[in-house]
């Protein structure tokens, strides 16, 4: 976004008042933000918008896989299906989840992880046990598209500039809407007003450009910040260290979700567990405590599952070597689906299963609506529920995340939620594009381009303080920002000045 002003250049915006003391500074920054962000935003907004259309998207994709013709038949039962997908596969694959969904016209999916260290989702006719397909689950399209968005498909370095960028962008915004606020003493409010929320499409050039960029700019405001704002708790850098904070804070999972005497691990038959024996079926203990260091191993956002709650994420997971004796039987997996389905649980959730003679049968439910979020722990060999985390047992933090993450995906009221998420993105898309427009007509020969600086510019204590705040809260940008300030000093102190128009 950049302020609207007249085609008649410098002189002109000063005379009506339009340039404020401190505006050069402040283009100067949303000049650099801008740079830096058009990118990898034209990326977010591409790839956003393609994943908040999943549920409408894959079946258009896989059809013969994902969907099947609902019959009048029953559906044949999960252990038999998994069976059926089991033999369709080498010998040594292993089954590591199973997604469980009630809609009579979805196939039966099961995910395998093979011997090269690949992980195929086998599909299957819930009717007939027909296998119809297989996909690779790292090459499927909303995976690939899911990855490009967080990370570029260039793991932890793409994961940090995809962080950035999201940083960048309050900057960009904040900048953005001081420069667009109408400043001009002359003409009527309305006047003002109209200028400053309607395109002035009578223009050409650049100034229609300029026009375009900032209107835009600032009907997408809010909805940018909400999906900056929305979107940085799962990055994998910033967000992974404010998950666990707010895990440590119990503002974040569950307080006690690792307390009240049992063992989220299942009991091998005959082991001694005198003390867990007389512990009651379910822990809904809110105030025990729970002490993550003394749970080694994978985290919840580790497991073989499509999606997880934030809140839970951070949480460990059993991780326990195999028992040296027998294995006993375990509970079928049909079992596990009665027993969700007596918790209150149908449909629409998948279950990771038991990786080790103690791991335990973990079930993760992220439907539309954060408030029916649920995690479960079920013992592999009795079926006990070790533990069933829900949305009142959120920390403040979490809550409002799990709504947050919701609406930033189009998930919470269906279609329109979609749309509304796409316009942003695609609005956010025009932003860039806009802006790289407005660069390019006034670029000067072999020159970066920048704003010159202004001769004596105020204090700005708002603006400092502002940029003081991020730096703290997001200590990555902070370094990002003293990088700026030494190259804008002793690389760009020589940009001209450029027309304002």
């Amino acid at each position: 976004m950049s302020a609207t002003l007249p085609a008649s250049g410098t002189q002109t915006a000063r005379a009506t008042g339009a340039v404020h003391p401190g505006y050069r500074t402040l283009w100067r920054w949303h000049f650099y933000a801008g740079l830096f962000v058009m990118p990898f935003l034209i990326v977010l907004a591409i790839t956003g918008t393609i994943y908040c259309f999943q549920p409408q998207i894959e079946p258009l994709l896989y059809p013969h896989r994902l969907v099947v013709t609902p019959m009048d038949t029953p559906r044949l039962p999960a252990d038999t299906l998994l069976a059926r997908a089991q033999a369709s596969l080498p010998p040594d694959a292993k089954a590591i989840r199973a997604h469980i969904d009630a809609n009579p016209a979805r196939s039966a999916e099961f995910v395998f992880a093979l011997a090269n260290g690949s992980k195929e989702s086998v599909y299957l006719n819930p009717y007939s046990g027909d296998v119809l397909g297989t996909l690779d689950v790292d090459g499927r399209f909303m995976q690939v598209d899911r990855m490009l968005h967080r990370k570029l498909l260039l793991g932890k370095s793409g994961e940090l500039l995809m962080e950035l960028a999201s940083c960048w962008t309050l900057v960009m915004i904040g900048t953005g809407v001081a420069l667009w606020w109408p400043r001009s003493t002359s003409g009527s409010k309305g006047s003002k007003l109209r200028a400053a929320i309607w395109p002035r499409l009578s223009t050409k050039g650049r100034p229609l450009w300029k026009s375009l960029h900032s209107v835009i700019g600032i009907w997408l405001a809010v909805g940018a910040l909400a999906f900056v704002l929305s979107g940085l708790p799962w990055t994998g850098s910033w967000g992974k260290q404010f998950k666990e904070l707010a895990t440590r804070m119990s503002v974040g999972a569950p307080r006690g979700a690792w307390g009240g005497g049992l063992p989220l691990k299942s009991t091998l038959p005959g082991a001694q567990q005198a003390a867990n024996t007389a512990a009651p079926q379910m822990d809904h203990s809110e105030h025990a405590g729970h002490d993550m260091a003394s749970m080694p191993g994978m985290v919840m956002d580790d497991l073989p599952l499509p999606n997880v709650p934030w809140a839970v994420g951070a949480m460990h997971v059993p991780q326990s070597p195999d028992a040296t004796a027998p294995k006993p039987a375990r509970w079928t997996l049909d079992q596990i689906v009665a027993q969700m389905a007596a918790l209150g649980v149908a449909s629409g959730y998948d279950i990771a299963l038991p990786a080790s003679a103690t791991g335990v049968y973990t079930m993760s439910y992220f439907p539309p609506d954060p408030q029916q979020e649920r995690t479960v722990y079920i013992d592999q060999y009795n079926g006990r529920v070790l533990k069933d985390i829900r949305y009142a047992d959120y920390g403040a933090v979490s809550q409002v995340i799990s709504y947050g993450t919701s609406l930033h995906m189009g998930r919470y009221f269906g279609l329109a939620n979609q749309l509304i998420c796409a316009a942003i993105s695609l609005g956010l898309a025009a932003l860039a594009v806009t802006g790289f427009v407005m660069w390019w007509l006034r670029r000067p020969t072999r020159k970066l381009g920048a704003p010159s600086r202004e001769r004596a510019a105020p204090p700005m204590r708002a603006w400092k303080t502002g940029l003081a705040v991020l730096a703290v809260i997001f200590p990555l940008m902070g370094a990002t920002i003293l990088a700026v300030l030494l190259l804008d000093r002793l690389i760009f102190s020589g940009s001209r000045d450029l027309s304002l128009s």
